[in-house]
């Protein structure tokens, strides 16, 4: 699954990656944030575990300059895009499996220099508010 608010011929500032649809609630809130500061952003759903290769084909053709990702569980899939590209990464943290601290542990125990930014669990309103704070120091 794929959505954007970009017209054919734009490059969306964000994207938001999301592990699984039953994410859904957490990027509907990144989403509601980015159209409300008309911020062109590209959505995919894009399992770390399931489609790697479709993820590195996404990233390596993307233009977005800061990612947000959302996952839960083991929520890999933040430290695998910081590992593919040297843009901004935020987590999302969702609460699927023991309240979504296993998520929240999972995003901010990054290794040494694969850092990857980290808001509250379900919080995807933050990860744009975020996003949208990095895009503003970009235009400076």
């Amino acid at each position: 699954m794929s959505k954007t608010n970009l017209d054919k011929s734009e490059n969306p500032l964000v994207s938001i990656i999301a592990g699984s649809t039953s994410d859904k609630e957490a990027y509907e809130k990144a989403e509601k944030i980015l159209k409300d500061n008309s911020i062109k952003y590209d959505l995919q759903i894009i399992s770390a575990h399931r489609n790697p290769d479709k993820l590195d084909q996404y990233l390596k053709s993307s233009e977005s300059l800061v990612y947000i990702a959302v996952a839960g569980l083991s929520a890999a899939l933040p430290g695998v895009i910081a590992s593919k590209t040297n843009k901004p990464v935020i987590g999302v943290p969702v609460s699927a499996k023991l309240g979504g601290l296993d998520a929240l542990l999972s995003i901010v125990q990054m290794p040494p220099g694969v850092p990857v930014a980290c808001v509250g669990i379900d919080r995807g309103d933050n990860a744009a508010h975020l996003a949208i704070r990095i895009l503003n120091l970009l235009k400076n």
